[in-house]
């Protein structure tokens, strides 16, 4: 049985245990709100802004290409080791502490890029600082989505991926600003400090989620919570999944219950970023290789801001349009793209018209992993679940990040796209047949549905 909200209050405080004012209501949704995605951004900002300093960090370091491979794909090791392990945490001992934790680490790790005097250095601050953006993976996002309304929810949690390429476009402006100052790049990769420190600030005072308290039988806390804040919970359906969810760790996430979801989050994600990521930290290399590097720089600040449009069109349409209709058809139609360029690599309109396309058309599709992987696990295995599937899209993505320099210089930027079309095709595949359509549902009846299949 559902519980509803509470009548508001009008008085401009409130005594311990008393419902909350309507503006104390929208404060706390405003301030979740804004500190993840900020989170969210933070992520995209350092992947972006690697993409420019790259040239000058290798000049200034002496990287090798196998170093310029780790160190762009270093956060996204450490999202493979720090989504499932804060997840895991997360479903353990509550949301709230996990919240605050990584964000200081990642603000700590910020700093210290400023002062690296070597490639390895580099490579392990990147490293620690991944851990600690997959723990915004496993966290932020799902404690949102357990504030949220099942109305509305797709379009709340798809803007998460606009602050991700937000992030990346800001990181591409710094990157520029800095490329003609000596050491400009340490500036460029510090920057992401303050940012992380805002962060940190807005995430004091948030409470614990009412649904995680419920998956812990903490029914009483959970259900004060619900009637304070009037959140959306169905706290029937909830207590059901708690009961039906396994114990166990990881392993239930390959159990028969939850095998289907596990491999569509995982694999739909990976399927989405690996391209992208590949092809954008190593964007000078691939132009050049394609003999526009003169046209480089300003071509990566025109596709990170239509990256950005393209995920503005995903979170508008998510509602509207349903889940499965904005991944499928986009994973064939940029698959095309790429493909394209590869076959027809000497022509300019091809090639500007094709990754215009594959840009936008990808960033639309990627409103839908912050939404997704939240809906297809139950309460007490969500986190888990979604730092899981966080770190499956991060290894596709390192393993493409690490080996495409070293595929330009042996195979050429043809095969490089051809092999980024054929992982869009594999997600496109697996999405066909996994894919469930939670439009709408609770977040507990979305569980069920993507576990039975419907």
């Amino acid at each position: 049985m559902a519980t509803t909200p509470v009548t508001e209050h009008n008085e401009p405080s409130t005594p311990p245990g008393a419902p909350a004012t309507e503006r104390e209501r929208k404060r706390l949704h405003t301030k979740l709100k804004l500190a993840t995605q900020i989170g969210q951004g933070i992520d995209g900002y350092i992947i972006g802004g690697i993409g420019l300093a790259m040239g000058a960090i290798t000049d200034d370091l002496h990287l090798t290409s196998v170093e310029q491979g780790l160190v762009g794909a270093a956060p996204l090791i450490g999202i493979f080791v720090g989504g499932p392990l804060f997840g895991r945490l997360a479903d353990r001992f509550g949301r709230r502490p996990v919240f605050l934790i990584d964000m200081l680490i990642f603000l700590v790790g910020s700093v210290l890029q400023f002062f690296v005097a070597d490639g390895t250095q580099l490579f392990l601050i990147r490293l620690v600082m991944g851990v600690a953006i997959g723990g915004e993976y496993a966290i932020g996002a799902p404690l949102l989505s357990e504030y949220a309304g099942r109305r509305g929810r797709g379009r709340l949690l798809a803007s998460l991926e606009i602050s991700w390429y937000l992030g990346y476009a800001l990181a591409t402006v710094v990157g520029a600003l800095f490329t003609s100052v000596d050491g400009g790049w340490r500036w460029s990769l510090a920057s992401s400090a303050v940012i992380a420190l805002v962060c940190v600030a807005l995430r004091g005072g948030i409470p614990e989620s009412a649904r995680w308290l419920l998956s812990q039988g903490r029914r009483d806390e959970a259900e004060a919570l619900i009637e304070k804040y009037g959140i959306e919970v169905d706290v029937a359906a909830e207590l059901d999944e708690r009961d039906e969810v396994r114990r166990d760790g990881f392993r239930a996430l390959f159990s028969r219950q939850h095998i289907r979801s596990t491999v569509f989050a995982s694999v739909f994600w990976a399927a989405l970023v690996l391209p992208y990521f590949a092809i954008g930290t190593f964007w000078t290399d691939v132009f050049e290789a394609l003999h526009m590097g003169d046209n480089a720089v300003a071509a990566l600040l025109v596709y990170s801001f239509t990256a950005v449009a393209g995920v503005t069109a995903g979170c508008l349409v998510v509602e509207r349009i349903g889940r499965r209709r904005l991944l499928i058809p986009p994973f064939w139609i940029t698959a095309g793209c790429l493909a394209l360029v590869a076959v027809w690599p000497s022509s300019t309109p091809v090639i500007v018209t094709g990754f215009l396309f594959f840009i936008f058309l990808n960033a639309a599709s990627s409103a839908l992993t912050a939404v997704y992987p939240l809906e297809v696990f139950p309460t007490s295995l969500r986190t888990t679940g979604v730092g899981f599937a966080t770190a499956m899209s991060r290894v596709g993505a390192a393993i493409g990040t690490f080996l495409l320099p070293m595929g330009l210089d042996h195979f050429g930027a043809e095969f490089v796209l051809l092999v980024g079309a054929g992982v869009l095709v594999v997600g496109a595949v697996v999405s066909q047949f996994l894919a469930p359509e939670t439009t709408d549902l609770d977040l507990a009846r979305a569980a069920r549905t993507a576990r039975e299949g419907a």
